[in-house]
């Protein structure tokens, strides 16, 4: 492989673990395992180190997955929470004990083992024994203030409990899991399957989207659980020990719900058993387990051993073999996707695995079911790698039948009829029909979500009902509808048509980021939406935008998070006739999406200045302060110090206020904020 090509693949391998973090960490909602997805990162990380003059601080290899979201407050962790290393080979985890030993210069260490909880890592914040805050992790430095929400746990109490003598910290973040039993998900599920709904594809993720809801409410109704077992910050350090296992007795101690059991292995070999102790007895947890965290014990050890940027060098997951079934494969379908991709789908004799009942699994793509030989009518072996999608493995040749056929696959779109293509460089099969109604409807659909134009009332119902009856057969028809046209669809739809075109009429005066993530751009999600809304302004600007609008010289990006591969499929993206039209469409129905403000020029009121925003303002969000303060030209820190500038204090401001206090910080509430603001 030469440079160039090098180059090319990682490119091309950044961008595409990039769009799975962005599916996990803020959408919940994973394409693939997380084996695969580790096989993937472990892929660029070998290229990375094979050609370290390519390498950047930028990798997906080099940071934390992401899951801040839209809607909540940002509070910066008072230590950073990283992720952690793993593997699935007992030889890697025995080379991090060596290595461990290595550095530490120790022939023997002490360990703990835990369960690895599969669920939403959280950190939380008491202070003087009372919980102030709950935070996820975020990009490992910030993350999204969840306290309402994690306030509906019952098993999470508000105040620790003083027993046995535990000393009770000034402050402390203590960091775990939120998680959902595997009953729960069960009931949930089977609710929806009454009412004929999708269903959720694993607890994880339904947890992940429930602890970002903003309906605290239905939070409420899915009962969350928590599970804690790890240290962030705390003053006085000496509060909780000198051991990681001391740590877990004083969570206990305390009163908050923790691991139901940990291993203190002493050494390597102790520590393998444990693992293995682990697997045989997790089907019987209450929740989605899938490995064991390895800990140093002794916490001086742990802060000698130091970290990396992403993960601390004392600690590694070993991820367990997923579990795998044999099943019937019933038939094999297609599914359409918003792209036109054609993916099969096995349809399986429903089978029990890894805790959930099973009937479906991905089958990928054409090459993957010729590659394996999968035949309808095979005995097939399934597995949950990673306890997240069902995949299709391979077949029991020895209980195949004369009856099991070579599949065919089908050579036109299953909803159009419309002749497949294939594009060059691409596995996929596709459906070129642009009118093609599934296509519509998934983008329609997509275009409407919460995370785009976030339009009420047009839910997936009613987007199928718009596009069978030929009403909407693009995106820019939502804002053709009329309403002497919905008043038709039944009894009673006044207050609802009335709020659906009230839902698009606002819709057209949404922020310019989410109608570019609206748009479905390959590789394009929340975050990069958001960094060329904030550098092009316009959605005109964005779709005339060429190649050297977005990389240097040396293919270096111009816009922060935007590489070349992402260039290329923006570029790609608005030469199609469709889409470019669309842009015009748009423009001419009215749609004028709000531009972010641009933060002021020296010299500005606020040029300068740093804020620290906390409690609740009377007539603006926190956002909203934000916003107008780096329109001035100022910037907003999460934690107070003495360069602090201001400290803009609403109701129940807490911590921070008092803090500033101590340090003579000048403390302002809005009516000060909008006063300076105005001078």
């Amino acid at each position: 492989m030469t440079s160039v090509e090098a180059q090319a693949k990682l490119a091309q391998l950044r961008a595409e673990v990039a769009r799975h973090d962005e599916l996990y960490h803020r959408q919940a909602e994973p394409e693939i395992s997380d084996y695969d997805y580790d096989q993937l990162k472990r892929s660029l990380a070998d290229l990375e180190a094979a050609w370290p003059e390519l390498a950047t601080a930028e990798s997906p290899t080099a940071k934390v997955g992401d899951d801040r979201a839209e809607g909540f407050q940002t509070y910066r962790h008072r230590q950073p929470m990283q992720s952690l290393d793993n593997t699935y080979s007992e030889a890697e985890l025995r080379e991090f004990d060596a290595r461990l030993g290595r550095l530490l210069e120790r022939e023997q260490l002490n360990y703990v083992v835990e369960p690895k909880i599969d669920g939403l890592a959280v950190s939380l914040t008491y202070e003087k024994g009372q919980l102030v805050r709950a935070v996820t992790r975020g990009n490992g430095i910030e993350g999204d203030d969840v306290t309402v929400n994690i306030r509906t746990i019952k098993t999470l109490p508000e105040i620790l409990k003083v027993t046995d003598g535990a000393v009770i910290p000034e402050v402390i973040e203590i960091r775990g899991e939120v998680y959902m039993t595997l009953a729960e998900f069960a009931r949930i599920n089977g609710e929806r399957e009454e009412a004929g709904e999708a269903l959720y594809a694993n607890p994880r993720n339904l947890a992940a989207g429930t602890l970002k809801m903003l309906d605290r409410a239905e939070v409420a109704a899915r009962q969350l659980e928590i599970v804690l077992y790890g240290l962030g910050y705390c003053e006085p350090a000496s509060a909780v020990g000198e051991t990681q296992s001391g740590f877990h007795a004083l969570v206990r101690q305390w009163g908050l719900p923790t691991v139901e059991k940990i291993w203190t292995p002493q050494g390597i070999d102790d520590v393998w058993a444990a693992v293995q102790a682990l697997d045989r007895m997790r089907h019987d947890f209450a929740y989605a387990t899938d490995g064991a965290v390895v800990k140093l014990d002794p916490i001086k050890l742990q802060r000698d051993a130091g970290s990396t940027s992403k993960a601390p060098r004392w600690a590694m997951a070993y991820k367990f073999a997923a579990e795998r079934a044999e099943t019937l494969l019933k038939a094999i379908t297609i599914q359409v996707g918003r792209t036109g991709v054609l993916t099969p789908v096995a349809e399986l004799e429903p089978v029990q695995l890894a805790g959930t009942t099973v009937s479906r699994a991905t089958l990928h793509n054409r090459d993957e079911i010729a590659r394996k030989d999968i035949r309808v009518g095979d005995q097939v072996y399934v597995e949950k790698a990673g306890e997240i999608i069902p995949i299709v493995l391979g077949v029991n040749l020895e209980k195949r039948t004369p009856e099991c056929a070579a599949y065919v696959f089908p050579d036109a779109c299953p909803v159009c009829g419309t002749k497949v293509v294939q594009v060059e460089g691409e596995v996929a099969l596709r459906c070129p029909n642009f009118e093609c109604p599934v296509q519509v409807r998934r983008r329609v659909q997509h275009f409407a979500s919460k995370g785009c134009l976030d339009i009420d009332g047009l839910g997936i119902a009613m987007v199928d009902t718009l596009v069978d009856k030929g009403w909407v057969r693009s995106v820019a028809d939502i804002y053709r509808l009329k309403r002497v046209d919905l008043l038709t669809l039944g009894k009673s739809v006044e207050k609802s048509t009335d709020n659906l075109l009230t839902g698009i009429e606002a819709s057209k005066h949404s922020e310019l980021w989410r109608v570019i993530n609206g748009l479905g751009i390959t590789h394009v999600g929340t975050a990069a939406a958001k960094d060329l809304a904030k550098h092009f302004g316009s959605l005109e600007a964005l779709a005339a935008a060429g190649y050297d609008d977005f990389i240097g010289e040396k293919k270096a990006s111009r816009i922060n998070g935007i590489g070349e591969t992402m260039a290329l499929a923006i570029i790609a993206h608005f030469q199609k006739p469709e889409n470019a039209a669309l842009v015009s469409e748009l423009r001419e129905l009215g749609v004028q999406p709000l531009a972010p403000q641009a933060a002021g020029p020296e010299g500005t009121q606020f040029a300068g200045m740093t804020f620290v925003l906390t409690g609740t303002l009377p007539t603006m969000t926190r956002d909203e302060a934000k916003e107008k303060i780096e329109a001035a030209g100022g910037k907003v820190s999460g934690s107070v110090s003495k360069k602090t500038s201001y400290v803009l204090a609403g109701a129940e401001a807490g911590s921070k206020l008092e803090k500033a206090q101590s340090l003579g910080v000048t403390v302002i509430d809005e009516a000060g904020f909008l006063k300076l603001l105005a001078d």
